[in-house]
């Protein structure tokens, strides 16, 4: 990737952090949900969190109540960003159509021209009170995202940690960075250590949408938030509570945060020192 194919092509782009809880194993209330939001806003996109269709903390019951894409819980969806003219970002677990029993953790963009696109979370959460390893299987690739000429980099929750995902995403192109999480109180700080770094490393927004609410023994924090290109946090919705807010994204402060501070371009520059070793 050379620095000279970075160009930009988009308007601004009206984004809804829609920070709502969903109910765990129903999934009819929570497209339900889903309409009663995206029915209400005037946006370009609704993101949802991570495992919204489902709820996370499901534990064997996925393996029940896993669909694949072509299933009727993204048809329903699908008809939802017809009727409204909004794209829906969300996480469910989606069952391979192959293997039997082989569920992945996943984040699904449904458009109202009746696209979808998928991304399999990579970096499974397998301690504390995390046990994904057991229900899901990791995916293999990133997956870029397009969405009216702009370019998304979905990550799901401990993707976040991991910053060869983003950086890959930025250098396809990305101007957003967008992780759907199920964060427990205990993940709060860092998270909201890790959200600005992402956006400074790639100089493009990161949109962190978080669960909020209790499942079995789970309380998420909620604090969905944006930062911009240069890792100001320029929207957060409350902690604890259900909130849904707007965020506007804007091209021209990408623009502006690469021509000020090129830590992008630089990256390609390092990228030989330290990855080509590991190819020989």
């Amino acid at each position: 990737m050379i620095w000279a194919q970075f160009h930009f092509r988009i308007g601004k782009m009206k984004i809804v952090l829609a920070q709502v809880p969903s109910c765990l194993a129903d999934k009819a209330e929570n497209i339900r949900r889903i309409e009663k939001v995206v029915g209400k806003v005037n946006a370009d996109l609704v993101v949802f969190s991570e495992m919204f269709l489902t709820g996370y903390m499901c534990r064997d019951l996925f393996f029940k109540i896993a669909e694949g894409t072509e299933g009727e819980s993204v048809r329903k969806i699908e008809r939802i960003a017809e009727e409204h003219g909004c794209s829906v970002l969300y996480g469910m677990p989606v069952l391979d159509d192959r293997i039997t029993s082989l569920v992945t953790n996943s984040a699904i963009l449904v458009s109202p021209d009746g696209s979808v696109q998928r991304y399999d979370k990579l970096s499974l959460a397998n301690f504390g009170p995390f046990e994904e390893k057991l229900y899901f299987c990791p995916g293999s690739v990133p997956r870029l995202f397009e969405l009216n000429r702009v370019k998304i980099g979905p990550i799901i929750c401990y993707d976040i940690f991991f910053p060869e995902i983003s950086k890959y995403y930025a250098t396809l192109g990305a101007e957003i960075i967008i992780c759907i999480a199920a964060s427990p109180s205990t993940s709060r700080p860092y998270f909201e250590r890790v959200i600005p770094a992402r956006a400074i490393e790639n100089t493009t927004y990161v949109v962190y949408v978080n669960q909020v609410g209790t499942q079995l023994n789970q309380v998420f924090f909620g604090g969905s938030q944006v930062a911009n290109p240069r890792g100001e946090i320029v929207v957060r919705n409350k902690y604890y509570e259900e909130d849904i807010t707007v965020v506007e994204i804007d091209p021209a402060e990408i623009r502006l945060a690469r021509q000020m501070r090129p830590t992008l371009r630089n990256s390609f520059e390092l990228s030989n020192i330290f990855y080509s070793p590991l190819l020989e």
